[in-house]
């Protein structure tokens, strides 16, 4: 997997975490800088955490998995980019309701932590079946997500809504654009 395609999938994992952010700058008078911080620290850390939570699991069966990784790895990323679109068409999605109130509890920042970075696990579980070592990709992933979390925040605050569904909906077409590169790339090479 090239950086290109690991910078890929980092915006693509980042695109729940900047829907949530801009429905947070919506509900914001003024930039709050505490929770704009607080949410790009926290989103930046479980997108980056749960890859290699899922590389772990995973690479205990990565040998079992070998002659059918690239399917695993297609279907994985082309249903975690086919619920984003989804719900990027549907108008479901954390960032709609995450956009109430300016303010933010501790308790709603992991909820919503953890709710952005589900999909990362199963990347992880996606690099373990390629062979990857996420530790480089985690570090590009983390950092792309904190930057598009404040760039959410600010741009929320600025502009509205406007953003949101087509953040999603790009966000599951490179997942989905990967998924399928993988698997064409294997096939094509008798893998």
């Amino acid at each position: 997997m090239t950086l290109a395609e690991v910078f890929l999938i980092g915006i693509g994992l980042s695109m729940d975490a900047f829907a949530v952010s801009v429905g947070k700058g919506l509900g914001m008078p003024r930039i709050d800088r505490r929770v704009a911080l607080a949410l790009a620290v926290s989103f930046g850390i479980f997108q980056a955490g749960m890859p290699v939570l899922g590389w772990a699991l995973a690479s205990s069966f990565a040998d079992a998995i070998r002659s059918i990784d690239h399917w695993i790895a297609f279907v994985l990323l082309a249903i975690v980019g086919g619920k984003m679109l989804l719900d990027a068409i549907r108008g479901d999605g954390e960032g709609e309701d995450g956009g109430a109130s300016g303010g933010l509890s501790l308790g709603e920042l992991m909820m919503l932590s953890v709710a952005t970075s589900i999909d990362a696990l199963a990347v992880g579980v996606t690099f373990a079946a390629l062979g990857v070592s996420p530790f480089p990709a985690v570090v590009i992933i983390g950092v792309t997500t904190f930057a598009l979390s404040l760039a959410g925040v600010a741009l929320g605050n600025r502009f509205g809504s406007i953003f949101e569904r087509p953040a999603a909906a790009v966000g599951g077409v490179i997942l989905i654009g990967i998924g399928v590169k993988v698997l064409v790339e294997h096939l094509s090479t008798g893998m």
